[in-house]
């Protein structure tokens, strides 16, 4: 009875609103970690980003799907809606979350700006070389296919995550990629560094240093309405 309780006390104080750019948070479930004000994190996150690059996005949903446990997800983005996993460990990862999938919103309507000089692809593609010759020389195999294809491809997911394991691909990719995750396809490469630009706005050298075409193609999209 005491959990229940604890449950209604948080779905009271946890009420749907609207921001001041109209976007409107809705939850689903009430979030488990007390640490997290949804409506500071939000004010966060609107602060960050210049009002163009929130349009495609109509609404924020916190709460659990089963497609967070079929894809082994905490987030996604579908037809202008943000869904955020209600169990999060802080505020930190649940910002990261939401920018990651602002990213992932700019795709379509904004796509040619991002991809169609082939820039970050071939950028990408290089550093993918690079990593299946790091990876060869500390014994995790795996086809070079796997390496010169762009595009999500699970067993290759599956491979970076379950048998090289993140923190050990942290370790191998560091200075050539912002995460572990950011090798995986070339949209989550764009992704990670769409939010590392946001994370870090004060301070853009690490990724223009790492992915000088990555971060042109950041920047451009910022200043571009």
């Amino acid at each position: 009875m005491m959990l229940i309780e604890q449950i209604r006390q948080k779905q009271q104080s946890q009420s749907d609103f609207y921001t001041s750019r109209g976007l409107h948070v809705y939850f689903k479930d009430p979030l488990v970690n007390d640490e997290i004000d949804a409506e500071d994190l939000i004010a966060n996150m609107e602060s960050r980003l210049p009002p163009h690059l929130l349009e495609e996005i109509e609404m924020i949903i916190f709460g659990w799907f089963e497609e967070f446990v079929d894809r082994n997800l905490s987030a996604f983005y579908d037809s202008g809606t943000v869904y955020v996993s209600n169990l999060q460990d802080d505020p930190e990862n649940m910002l990261d979350d939401i920018l990651h999938e602002v990213a992932h919103s700019l795709e379509g309507p904004r796509g040619y700006d991002i991809y169609a000089d082939e820039k970050i692809k071939q950028e990408f593609l290089r550093k993918r070389e690079y990593l299946h010759d790091i990876l060869w020389k500390n014994g995790f195999k795996a086809p070079k296919s796997f390496f010169v294809d762009p595009e999500y491809n699970k067993e290759f997911d599956e491979f970076l995550y379950e048998t090289v394991g993140y923190d050990t691909l942290s370790r191998l990719v560091a200075g050539m990629f912002v995460s572990a995750y950011a090798p995986t396809s070339l949209r989550e490469y764009f992704a990670t560094g769409f939010v590392v630009f946001y994370l870090n706005s004060a301070d853009h050298e690490f990724l223009k240093k790492m992915s000088p075409q990555l971060y042109e193609k950041i920047n451009l999209l910022h200043n571009k309405e």
